[in-house]
């Protein structure tokens, strides 16, 4: 416990020096120096990182605070991606165990993560996102990382469709007892964004499309499927005239 106390403090610290380092700035005026942007940035990279291996959620969330803030200045260093695979994976490939009970399942941590990742916009933020879908089992964060691989639209001949379309059909046997609405439909959101560029020939996914637009889902559902489908064979027939 006192281990814990020790480390929240210390982060809190590193917290108020960065804070107080920036609005000093800020108030002067001027823009800070290589050396300065350096340090607190390297500040920032060490809050990151100590905040994201704490004991508890709040920590964690915390780390994510930072990592947004350095993600809209426009740091997209290794270091912060892989502070978000970290988080993205606490409690489904990194399990932290006492007395045989998982104690590090922060599915709402990793909700976040996989959203930032989206923002990053890299490819290695992409593979990262593909990595979480075939661990997690939480839909809504398998929901967010579809949104985030949309966002990104990296589809290298229908690679990350078809990674979708794997956590799809394992959803899709279980609609008959227990239909996810939210995350088939984000998957069918993905679909769309994805096909802009170079359309979807995959004929898994195609197929699982048709499946839902004829399975338990409310109207709104199976209308999204049916849409997303059109759409599809439209960008598919543009590119094969081409």
């Amino acid at each position: 416990m006192a281990k814990l106390k020790i480390t929240a403090n210390l982060g809190l610290f590193f917290f108020i020096t960065v804070q107080i380092t920036g609005a000093q700035n800020s108030g002067s005026g001027r823009e800070m120096s290589v050396e300065e942007s350096y340090l607190q940035e390297s500040n920032e990279i060490k809050i990151i990182r100590e905040q994201t291996r704490g004991d508890t959620e709040e920590q964690k969330l915390l780390a994510l605070e930072f990592i947004r803030d350095a993600i809209n200045r426009g740091n997209d260093r290794e270091e912060v991606r892989a502070s978000l695979e970290y988080l993205a994976t606490e409690g489904t490939v990194l399990m932290a165990r006492e007395n045989g009970r998982l104690v590090n399942n922060y599915p709402l941590v990793r909700r976040q993560a996989v959203e930032y990742l989206g923002e990053m916009g890299t490819p290695e933020a992409k593979d990262t996102l593909i990595r979480i879908i075939r661990a997690d089992n939480e839909s809504m964060v398998l929901a967010e990382a579809f949104k985030s691989l949309a966002k990104i639209g990296i589809n290298e001949k229908d690679e990350t469709v078809k990674e979708i379309t794997a956590v799809v059909r394992h959803y899709n046997t279980l609609a008959t007892t227990k239909p996810d609405e939210y995350l088939i439909y984000s998957a069918l959101e993905a679909y769309e964004r994805l096909a802009v560029n170079g359309g979807i020939s995959d004929q898994y996914t195609l197929g699982v499309i048709t499946d839902i637009m004829a399975g338990p889902y409310q109207k709104k559902v199976r209308d999204r499927a049916r849409e997303v489908l059109s759409h599809l064979f439209n960008a598919n027939n543009k590119e094969s005239g081409k």
